[in-house]
């Protein structure tokens, strides 16, 4: 049987391509650790790709996920499974443009072969005790690079 771990993602950017950051919350059982990180010149939809790849790269063994993020982007990616026509189509879009982010969506993808990963949407700057944290943590990654 696989462990189960909860993970909750948040990305943001100042200005939007701008610095950015991104935060998340991994629980195990009853450990909780907390990642962040930040960088210079990105988007929004890279800092909420990240978010989700750094916390998968930590897990250490198969693991089942449910992995909350209040992007919609990133959940709709597989919950809509625009991923699986993407590949199908050699990372080309339903309007035969390359898929943005394509490096990131390959690495998450791969990730996701990996782990049985939930993807669960979460009202973003709501009342989500966890998301709230991980905004928090990506605005903070924000001010040390300004």
């Amino acid at each position: 049987m696989k462990e189960e771990v909860i993970i909750y993602t948040d990305g943001a950017c100042s200005g939007n391509p701008g610095p950015g950051g991104w935060g998340s919350i991994l629980m195990y059982k009853n450990n909780t650790k907390e990642i962040s990180g930040a960088l210079k010149n990105t988007t929004n939809n890279v800092m909420e790709l990240t978010a989700v790849i750094e916390a998968l790269k930590l897990l250490k063994f198969k693991c089942k996920v449910k992995l909350y993020s209040d992007s919609a982007y990133v959940v709709n990616a597989f919950n809509q499974k625009w991923i699986y026509g993407w590949l199908k189509n050699g990372w080309k879009n339903s309007n035969k443009q390359p898929v943005k982010n394509k490096e990131l969506w390959e690495e998450l993808y791969t990730l996701t072969k990996t782990h049985e990963v939930e993807f669960i949407k979460v009202k973003g700057h709501a009342d989500n005790e966890y998301n709230n944290r991980c905004d928090e943590m990506a605005r903070n990654a924000i001010t040390k690079l300004i």
